[in-house]
């Protein structure tokens, strides 16, 4: 997992930017930053800086190195451009940005990681993924977009939601182990009268041995 950084910009921020208003997500919003080359840390230091006259401002920031949350997740900002209403992705909404600077194909990988993760913790499944494009029109995440086409959009999702499947947890046999149930299974042949049982005993025997190494009997 990305290192997650907590660095909160103070509530009284120029421009209203952190707002506190509180809130219970019920989605998760993409971005990206618009900026090739910008980090993480630029991004949120760009939310102090006195030099910034927007009162845009996001959740998360993301890059190739780390994950930085700017907001409390259980309050609004002003990063999906459609107004202060109920039930706008303002007030409903995590906004995550990605960055667009270093090793791009990296970052996408950690911010499918990390939204996988909070999807997970969260009970919600890939249904609950918003674009920038779909609060407001813009065309955002816009390294996910292509001349009409959003098929980044639905790469980024299926990636998601393969991170959301369980593991298969794979167990490899020692040969140490495989050595002595052979010897089980070589006491249960040697004690065995049914030429069916005798038969199975040795097969079993000889998937063993190719594991240990043996040779088949």
């Amino acid at each position: 997992m990305v290192k997650y950084i907590v660095d909160h910009i103070p509530g009284n921020t120029p421009l209203h930017r952190r707002p506190e208003y509180k809130m219970a997500p019920t989605s998760i919003t993409i971005h990206n930053t618009g900026n090739m080359k910008s980090t993480a840390r630029n991004e949120r230091a760009y939310l102090t800086n006195p030099s910034n006259n927007r009162t845009a401002s996001y959740h998360i920031v993301i890059d190739e190195h780390e994950a930085i949350e700017c907001i409390p997740l259980n309050e609004s900002t002003w990063h999906a451009g459609d107004g202060g209403a109920a039930d706008s992705g303002n007030r409903t909404s995590i906004g995550i940005e990605i960055c667009e600077s270093g090793n791009y194909a990296r970052t996408l990988d950690n911010t499918a990681e990390l939204v996988a993760s909070m999807l997970k913790e969260r009970g919600w499944g890939v249904d609950r993924l918003r674009r920038h494009y779909d609060w407001s029109r813009k065309i955002c995440p816009r390294l996910m977009y292509d001349n009409g086409s959003w098929a980044g959009w639905a790469v980024f999702k299926n990636t998601v939601a393969a991170k959301l499947k369980p593991k298969e947890v794979e167990h490899e046999m020692t040969k140490e182990d495989a050595d002595k149930i052979i010897e089980f299974l070589k006491a249960g042949y040697a004690i065995s009268a049914e030429p069916a049982s005798r038969n199975e005993f040795n097969r079993l025997a000889n998937e063993l041995r190719k594991v240990s190494g043996q040779k088949e009997q």
